[in-house]
């Protein structure tokens, strides 16, 4: 058997993911970027490093608990970094790290698509509850 190097290993590992199935960790990758504060965490660092306050303001509605659990779920996929400078107190900036980076497109363009296809999505709804409704 010929030996290979680990960047071929990787490659042959990658070519196993199939997020269909449910042991992949493609699927888990999916559920975490599809979390609505993961998204809005995401794009709320677009523009650059923020601190947890100004995440929290940023995004309305988020508990500290669930942005701070977020967070560190974002690091641990290594889409974002946590950068502490010493002082008093000590100041905390969050990021996102390169493949951070590269996922902002995508989600840029679905929060867009999410906001301005609302008044369909909403009549959609409506029609739906009022077709459900009507049959009683």
């Amino acid at each position: 058997m010929p030996t290979t190097t680990a960047a071929q290993r990787r490659a042959a590992e990658a070519a196993d993911y199939d997020a269909y199935l449910a042991e992949c960790p493609a699927r888990q990758l999916l559920d975490r970027i599809g979390d609505k504060w993961a998204s809005l965490v995401v794009n709320a660092l677009a523009d650059g490093p923020l601190r947890y306050s100004g995440l929290r303001r940023r995004l309305a509605g988020v508990s500290e608990k669930m942005l701070t659990q977020t967070l560190r779920a974002l690091e641990r996929d290594g889409l974002v970094v946590r950068t502490v400078t010493a002082g008093v107190p000590a100041r905390v900036d969050y990021a996102l790290t390169a493949l951070g980076r590269d996922l902002l497109p995508l989600m840029r363009q679905i929060k867009a698509w999410a906001e301005s296809h609302m008044p369909q999505v909403l009549a959609a709804r409506a029609a739906y509850d009022d077709g459900r409704r009507a049959p009683g």
